[in-house]
């Protein structure tokens, strides 16, 4: 076993020394396993920060979560001109739900407007996000507001000028002063600032409810009708905890069914999307977008790999007369296998070390300037990036190092006279 220990050591020193003799084609060696591990662990960090991101922006939602709507948040095999042909949901659908559907917690109406100017006194901010929802849409979402409070259900139902503004907004339009029953101006109306919702941070895209205004939605149908094609309801569902998601969605179903009269051989025409399928369908893409990712940067560290394999082969051209005087004192293949051997690992393990120390460098940058976005490099990212590089390193100098064990020290010394 010493004797084992006492070659790897000797070997271990003979591939330093060789590859400090050789500066210049040790850094190019290394720069090729580098740009490998840095495309590969660059992508995988992206991908994971990205997907992060995105179910922190929907964290507030529960995976129970439905929304009922003609449109899908997934693929579908309907066909579009057929999925154009789907009705919108209604309010007296919505109604109707609530008033039937068993196991239910909570469920809200709500709109998809475009986005306004709300103006107060001498201020004013343009493209608000703005929220019509009915009262429950505050227990969907789990809501936290600090100043006021949130529209109640006679409020709801009358259509009330009232608003719940984020607070960003709220900083923008009053300052330091309370905004609590103060009149905007909204949809050329006077509203009143009943809320302010807790600092929530910006989102996947920059925006977030800090920058939303929420109100009652039979007041903005009031201003846009029931059939303005510039808006589209849906109808959000959240079922007990305790509820079999999957039985409640095939009641609902069926109960949407009867209230628009379809025929048994008719085929649904809306969509009920689960926001686990949503999410599921997010971890989908991601998870294809590394892979894809991934196939790209092991091209990159296939061809730093034959840079090895390349900067092997030289050396073992060069050193054939040192291989041979080896040899000749009575050194033994496996000496030889491994001098060579360890000296490719080792610019497979350097070249990966610098590539995961430059993604590292750029996260953090990145971080800082991007604001809440934040990016991750994962400990396990960097386990396969490292196991990756040492695979490639050991594949690379596999082969010189067999020819270099394998030469006849006589005809390894006359080579190199």
């Amino acid at each position: 076993m010493l004797i084992y220990l006492r070659v790897f050591k000797e070997s271990l020193n003979f591939a330093i020394n060789a590859l400090k003799n050789n500066k210049l084609r040790t850094f190019l060696s290394l720069l090729g396993v580098t740009i490998g591990i840095f495309s590969i662990i660059g992508v995988l960090a992206a991908v994971d920060s990205l997907k992060q991101e995105i179910k922190g922006s929907i964290s507030s939602l529960d995976n129970s979560t439905i929304y009922l709507m003609r449109f899908s948040f997934g693929p579908t095999s309907i066909p579009q001109w057929k999925r154009e042909q789907f009705p919108d949901v209604t309010f007296e659908e919505y109604q109707y739900i609530k008033r039937t559907m068993p196991e239910l917690r909570a469920t809200s109406f709500t709109l998809n407007v475009t986005p306004e100017t709300i103006k107060y006194q001498d201020e004013s901010i343009s493209n608000v996000d703005i929220a019509p929802v009915t009262n429950d849409y505050y227990d969907i979402e789990e809501l936290q507001v600090v100043k006021g409070r949130f529209f109640n259900e006679q409020e709801s139902v009358g259509g009330a000028p009232v608003i719940v503004i984020g607070d960003e907004i709220a900083n923008s339009l009053f300052g330091s002063a309370d905004p609590v029953g103060k009149k905007v101006r909204l949809y050329g109306r006077k509203f009143t600032v009943i809320g302010v919702l807790q600092k929530e941070g910006s989102g996947l895209f920059g925006n977030s409810k800090d920058t939303m205004i929420i109100l009652p939605v039979n007041m903005v149908r009031k201003i846009y009708g029931d059939n303005n094609k510039s808006s589209f309801p849906a109808i959000i569902i959240k079922p007990e905890s305790d509820t079999d998601v999957q039985e409640f969605i095939a009641v609902l179903k069926q109960k949407v069914r009867t209230y628009r009269g379809l025929k048994p051989d008719q085929i649904d025409n809306f969509f009920v999307n689960q926001l686990q399928g949503f999410t599921d369908f997010i971890d989908n893409i991601t998870g294809t977008m590394s892979k894809i990712g991934g196939f790209i940067g092991m091209f990159s560290l296939l061809v730093g790999g034959f840079g090895i394999a390349n900067i092997m082969f030289v050396s073992v051209k060069e050193r054939t007369n040192l291989i041979g005087i080896q040899k000749a004192l009575g050194a033994k293949r496996r000496f030889i296998l491994f001098q060579f051997l360890f000296e490719a690992i080792i610019l497979a393990i350097f070249g990966g070390l610098i590539g995961l120390f430059l993604v590292w460098l750029i996260s953090i940058l990145a971080s800082n300037f991007t604001g809440d976005f934040e990016f991750i490099l994962s400990s396990s990212n960097m386990f396969w990036g490292m196991l990756s590089s040492t695979i490639i390193g050991l594949i690379a100098g596999i082969l010189p190092a067999i020819s270099a064990s394998k030469l006849d020290p006589v005809e390894a010394i006359r080579t190199g006279m």
